[in-house]
């Protein structure tokens, strides 16, 4: 083979790649085909919703049972609506609690479910009323030094 021939199959191999590469990297991005007919869609309002993304992961037990489909502002509550879908046939009571954890001590964000005593299951359209906020490390951290500060202080 000469030259040219070399360079030819050289720049068809380089091209695939890049083309390789570009499909992987929509494909990895591009949101979940999960849509609103594969269940049920409910809202969840935070205080505080850290890092959260669309397209978490909805944990109940450890187990998915859904995804964030959408983070808005409610500019009347000043909080964040939390529009979550969970999978077909998993049901949960309406007096459920939504927390925001972290999986592990810098890990992702996910919305982690627990049911309640109800005997009347979420809907469509339905609002979990029990939340509770992410926990954010930096406030954390700036609470425990604040409290050491003002000990200290005192103790002098």
């Amino acid at each position: 083979m000469n030259r040219s021939t070399i360079d030819i199959w050289v720049g068809i191999f380089v091209a695939a790649g890049i083309a390789a590469v570009i499909f992987l990297a929509l494909r990895v991005s591009s949101p979940s085909s999960f849509t609103s007919d594969d269940g049920i869609s409910v809202i969840a309002r935070f205080d505080n919703i850290g890092g959260l993304k669309l397209n978490a992961p909805v944990k109940s037990s450890g187990v998915v049972v859904g995804r964030v489909a959408d983070i808005r502002f409610d500019p009347k509550r000043y909080q964040a609506e939390v529009t979550i879908l969970l999978f077909k046939g998993i049901d949960f009571s309406k007096d459920s609690s939504a927390d925001i954890l972290t999986a592990g001590l810098l890990g992702e964000q996910y919305v982690g479910l627990e049911t309640g005593g109800d005997e009347a299951m979420l809907k469509n359209g339905d609002t979990i009323s029990i939340t509770s906020s992410a926990l954010v490390l930096e406030q954390l951290i700036s609470k425990f030094m604040l409290d050491k500060a003002a000990e200290t202080k005192a103790s002098q």
